[in-house]
């Protein structure tokens, strides 16, 4: 046991060290969606985002996801530390319940990405065009924070 807790320890401490530019990151997302995010960078200023969530603010256990492609703004912001970048994007929502509900979403945010552990965090509110079974509109915010491995 003591061997496991110590490999867990270094591995979790190389990490943090080696892995701070890694593409692929993954954590929660907290407001409305709530659930798992993840994040894949493929450039220096685009991204994949996608969540697994449960729709909490709708009153019901209803099973959301989305995925979004977002562009990236690295230069408005600048700090001392880390970054700052503005982000929008284009991308899509399911929700299963009683029957699936799609829509289109048009995520608007902000992160800080950490420059000495592999951590970004983020704000976003994403106007929401329902599309099926009707047309609504509909605004998405949440806050969250992710691990890059």
């Amino acid at each position: 046991m003591k061997n496991l807790f110590i490999s867990i320890v270094l591995i979790f401490s190389f990490s943090l060290t080696y892995c701070q530019k890694s593409n692929f990151g993954i954590g929660i997302i907290v407001g409305d969606p709530t659930g798992i995010s993840a994040k894949f960078w493929i450039g220096d200023n685009s991204a994949f985002d996608a969540a697994a969530a449960w729709d909490i603010a709708g009153g019901n256990d209803a099973l959301l996801l989305h995925a979004d492609y977002l562009k990236h703004n690295l230069d408005l912001v600048s700090v001392k530390k880390g970054q700052i970048p503005l982000y929008y994007g284009i991308g899509m929502r399911i929700i299963l319940l009683n029957e699936i509900h799609v829509a289109a979403r048009v995520p608007l945010g902000v992160s800080y990405i950490f420059d000495d552990i592999p951590i970004d965090s983020f704000l976003e509110i994403v106007p929401v065009l329902n599309i099926l079974p009707s047309i609504q509109f509909d605004v998405d915010a949440a806050i969250g924070i992710r691990y890059y491995f």
